[in-house]
């Protein structure tokens, strides 16, 4: 099956843009489309999210891995204790119980697709407790801003 790309909207033919979470609290201007979910003996998902300028995902972790890779424009994302510049081409793992967040901060939409295997645990949000000692690293703290 091959399903086209439409460079104009950023979407592929018969997949239907979703927001991106049911909390809308915890990100701002994130859409998601699902392209892959679980077909034959590959028991993966497979999507694609866009985080709109100045728009951000949830700052989460969980107990399974992500594999990522930034398909569109630049921005910035929190791995761990770590802020990094991230742009079209880079390719990013996250392992298990690694806090992330990625924001669309250069002026510009940020697109990647993320692959996670289908079955996985809920996405954890920082206590406060873990919220606080984030925030006493400077960079993260500036990251954070909002």
């Amino acid at each position: 099956m091959i399903r086209k790309f439409h460079k104009e909207n950023f979407r592929w033919d018969g997949i239907e843009p979703h927001i991106y979470k049911k909390n809308p609290g915890v990100f701002r201007d994130v859409t998601k489309q699902v392209l892959f979910d679980n077909e034959e003996d590959l028991p993966v998902q497979f999507r694609y999210f866009q985080v709109e300028k100045d728009g951000f995902s949830s700052l989460e972790h969980h107990e399974h891995m992500h594999m990522v890779i930034i398909f569109r424009g630049r921005g910035h994302a929190l791995l761990g204790h770590d802020v990094v510049e991230v742009e079209e081409g880079d390719f990013i793992t996250i392992p298990p119980w690694q806090f992330h967040q990625f924001r669309a901060d250069c002026g510009e939409p940020l697109g990647f697709f993320c692959m996670v295997n289908t079955k996985r645990d809920i996405p954890v949000y920082p206590s406060e407790e873990e919220l606080a000692e984030l925030r006493s690293h400077p960079d993260i703290a500036a990251f954070l801003k909002e």
